[in-house]
């Protein structure tokens, strides 16, 4: 039986203006708030072509331009199937805004490997959100799919400076 915690986390990852308030951060120039765990995604719609926006967290970053984020619902996720149909996007982390980057989805392989370094690094937020996601899901998470993001850009790291003209 799932706990009170998985029970609220799960109704909350369901619920649309929850998961799409840190969007507002963003656009306010705020979303340097949220640290460098979490990346705002702009991606286009498969069918519309108009721009996309989704908040999610960083699960890796094996160097420093390129950054891991998950797919908690899996390959049903609109941003994910968005990306896969055009993998051309934009990343907002940190103070760096709008850099350009290129989605690649990962093998299994990639995926269980950074999923079991995000475990050892995060154990107490894998906990939590592992129970909120098999909640929200009805499934059972042993892998999830995953996509690195090639940002074209480094000269300006997340976290950096950020010299936009104003």
């Amino acid at each position: 039986m799932a706990s009170i915690t998985d029970r609220v986390g799960a109704y909350l990852l369901r619920n649309r203006s929850v998961v799409r308030a840190p969007i507002w951060l963003y656009r306010h120039d705020l979303g340097w708030l949220l640290g460098r765990r979490v990346l705002m995604l702009e991606h286009l719609g498969r069918r519309s072509g108009l721009p996309r926006y989704v908040c999610l967290e960083v699960v890796d970053r094996p160097s420093a331009d390129v950054l891991v984020v998950v797919s908690g619902f899996g390959t049903s996720s609109q941003w994910y199937r968005n990306l896969m149909a055009c993998p051309e996007c934009k990343v907002s982390i940190g103070t760096a805004r709008n850099k350009p980057a290129r989605a690649r989805p990962m093998s299994d392989e990639e995926s269980a490997e950074t999923l079991q370094r995000y475990q050892q690094a995060h154990p107490r937020a894998w906990r939590n959100l592992r129970g909120m996601i098999e909640q929200a899901t009805d499934a059972s998470v042993t892998t999830l799919p995953m996509v690195a993001l090639g940002l074209a850009d480094v000269s300006r790291s997340a976290g950096g400076p950020d010299h936009r003209s104003h």
